[in-house]
């Protein structure tokens, strides 16, 4: 049996609700075959997203760690594949903070690629039928904080263990008024359950899904 812990965010900037963390709790109730999913829902909070995280991963020692954030604006399922030692926030997060060029972890590496399959990622969520691709940018608010913290701990202390971040688009009601593309919960997680069981690949496809800018 694999154990994954699947994080999603609370809430942000006035949202009432917010799709990683619906989309989290819909994987963990019905999970992939072979797979004990433990959902975890994390403050948008610069640092203290990063110590529930910790938490997590300590009171759950899972074999992949999966977490999410919403990305409004996004059309499709955007698994990340690498996260950078800056938090630059361009609104505040839940508790009024906005750290401007900051490292995540002072001293850290500038960066850390995703250790999950990624492109086998981005080809599982393909054909279970939605849209998905591979990105290059997880921003520098805290859905990057998160990741970044997330893969220093696993460098630092779990090397054995799988970790990256999927971005997912924000959810119908979000953007009624605002013509953006959205997904509902259940769709997204659909394709998470797609993803998850391609997490635990060996090996990577050699496929092109590099960007031009």
């Amino acid at each position: 049996m694999t154990k994954v812990l699947l994080t999603g965010f609370e809430p942000f900037d006035g949202a009432a609700r917010n799709p990683s963390w619906e989309a989290a709790r819909l994987v963990a109730d019905n999970p992939p075959e072979g797979m004990k999913v433990t959902p975890a829902r994390l403050s948008c909070v610069f640092g203290q997203a990063a110590d529930e995280l910790r938490a997590a991963v300590r009171d759950t020692d899972p074999d992949v760690v999966v977490c999410l954030g919403q990305a409004t604006g996004r059309p499709d399922i955007s698994v990340e594949r690498i996260a950078v030692n800056i938090d630059d926030a361009r609104i505040p997060d839940n508790a009024g903070r906005r750290p401007v060029d900051r490292p995540v972890v002072p001293g850290g590496p500038a960066a850390y690629f995703a250790t999950l399959p990624v492109k086998a990622c981005v080809a599982a969520v393909r054909e279970a039928g939605l849209p998905a691709s591979l990105s290059h940018t997880a921003g520098t608010f805290v859905c990057n904080h998160v990741f970044y913290a997330l893969m220093h701990l696993l460098a630092a202390e779990r090397p054995t263990a799988r970790g990256g971040f999927i971005h997912v688009p924000a959810l119908p009601e979000q953007v009624l008024d605002q013509a953006k593309p959205s997904l509902p919960a259940a769709t997204v997680a659909h394709a998470l359950r797609a993803l998850l069981a391609a997490s635990t690949r060996r090996l990577d496809l050699r496929t092109p899904e590099g960007a031009t800018h």
